[in-house]
């Protein structure tokens, strides 16, 4: 027989309110940014009081914070997960891209989020930039890169120009979906066929362009 004492009640029922709390608050914040959006409209999301809301995270400032940590630590999960792993550098390339692909397509709205807020929002940038390099530097990615290079299976160039044509051609098609779609009439169903072939398209183009056959 189960035997619900009182305080585990209010533990359950807290924790049910915290997480009603901040699944509306990362639907709002999502949609207006944190400037965009009032603790009243996550209260009304949520279907609380603003005092509520208030109660169980003081500011709006803090539970954005949450949101933000959150959202950024679902970003970068699977890169981590991915140059973790023993694989080799061309496999993990190759799973990274298709991984990202995956994620935003189902999370399409991350990458605008979380460029637009890191530079926006005072405490987004600094901690959240080190505590994301710290994590790359854990998998030994960046060594594995520059060992290829050194032995000459990798193209010979600055990590950060690595990087940049990654993040472009796996952000950019979800980043510029709304402005590619009115300046070329395209239709939803259209796009989205098309990012699973685009998605092929930089997999090879990746792996052509970085890694060198003999």
């Amino acid at each position: 027989m189960l035997n619900f004492t009182p305080n585990s009640i209010k533990m359950s029922q807290d924790l049910s309110t915290e997480l009603k709390i901040k699944e509306a608050a990362k639907r709002v914040f999502m949609a207006k940014g944190f400037d965009g959006c009032s603790t009243r409209e996550i209260a009304k999301e949520a279907g609380m009081n603003v005092a509520l809301v208030n109660y169980y995270f003081r500011s709006k400032g803090q539970l954005f914070q949450l949101i933000f940590k959150a959202a950024l630590e679902d970003f970068m999960l699977s890169m981590i997960d991915v140059f973790s792993t023993d694989l080799s550098l061309e496999s993990k390339m190759r799973i990274f891209i298709e991984r990202e692909y995956d994620f935003l397509t189902k999370h399409p709205e991350m990458p605008g989020f979380i460029i637009g807020e890191m530079g926006r929002v005072e405490g987004c940038g600094g901690e959240n930039i080190s505590w994301m390099k710290d994590k790359m530097d854990e998998t030994g990615v960046f060594q594995d890169i520059l060992k290829a290079q050194e032995e000459g299976h990798v193209r010979k160039m600055d990590l950060l120009s690595i990087a940049l044509i990654l993040m472009s051609n796996c952000h950019f098609p979800f980043l510029g979906k709304p402005f590619v779609q009115n300046a070329l009439h395209v239709s939803d169903e259209h796009y989205e066929q098309q990012l699973v072939l685009h998605k092929q398209y930089v997999t090879e183009m990746m792996i052509n362009y970085l890694f060198i056959t003999k």
